[in-house]
């Protein structure tokens, strides 16, 4: 059996050992880009391997291009494969922000043709929680073969500036609703949003303990805010494609899959002095 979107604590516990199971350590800060590995050092889920938002889920920023602009996929499937990752693995990926980040490796996977890999539900705190043991011991990646296989998963600045306000897409902003409005906007130059946008921060998917809610829940609460849009017109963003995965994952979860991601998200459109900005 593989797990294609969440696993719970007792079941990695249960899988620690397994060969064919690998935990990747996500925690990052954009406030601090340094606190992942910091933290990964001083403890971590044991046979966890690290990996970073910015050098290896990211590729280089151009300044138009977003604050975290997809890495290269073969440049991706070759670090992956470095740490162990392997066609037949099954990956279980954690942070402690509330699966912002892990949700991002989680997409980047399935983008390159692996289903194989699940959140940790509700992250460290979960594990932390259930008494689930950590350790500073690094373990020795044991390299596997890994063939991308990129999926259509992803549109660009072009696709969404085509179709904005029609009802060939329903652009879905994960950010909080503050900054969606144009308010308290301290990360990128300019507030608002992409006209036509709703609105679904991501930590809405998720119970007062940092797990997602339950499926049927998400489900009625997705498909009220579709309003009869199908889901493989939906095309999720965010600050900087991120936490916008997060909601990719909810609408899995839900049973509302084909959604698809704009990567460069509000940090590449407003870039960008000739895009319309709503507030």
């Amino acid at each position: 059996m593989s797990y294609t979107t969440l696993v719970d604590v007792a079941t990695l516990q249960a899988h620690l050992d397994d060969p064919n199971w690998l935990v990747i350590d996500v925690r990052h800060q954009l406030s601090d880009t340094a606190y992942g590995e910091r933290a990964y050092a001083q403890a971590h889920i044991p046979g966890a391997v690290f990996l970073h938002c910015d050098r290896d889920l990211s590729g280089p920023m151009t300044g138009c291009n977003g604050r975290h602009p997809l890495p290269d996929g073969q440049r991706l499937a070759q670090r992956l494969a470095a740490v162990g990752v392997g066609s037949a693995t099954q990956v279980v990926v954690y942070d402690d922000a509330q699966g912002m980040i892990a949700g991002r490796l989680w997409w980047l996977l399935r983008w390159l043709g692996h289903d194989a890999v699940a959140l940790l539900d509700g992250g460290l705190q979960a594990w932390q929680a259930a008494g689930g043991a950590l350790t500073e011991l690094q373990p020795t990646p044991l390299p596997c073969a890994f063939a991308a296989s990129p999926r259509d998963l992803k549109v660009d600045a072009g696709y969404v500036q085509e179709r904005i306000e029609t009802p060939r897409m329903l652009l879905v902003d994960a950010r909080g609703p503050d900054r969606f409005r144009g308010e308290n906007e301290t990360i990128d130059p300019v507030g608002g949003h992409i006209p036509g946008a709703v609105n679904h921060f991501f930590k809405d998917n998720l119970q007062a303990d940092g797990r997602f809610k339950p499926a049927a829940q998400l489900r009625a609460e997705w498909l009220a805010l579709l309003a009869g849009s199908p889901p493989d017109q939906v095309i999720h963003q965010c600050g900087s494609g991120v936490s916008a995965c997060l909601n990719i994952v909810a609408m899995e979860i839900a049973g509302l899959p084909g959604s698809r991601l704009y990567a460069g998200s509000w940090s590449e459109w407003c870039a960008d002095p000739g895009r319309p900005v709503a507030r």
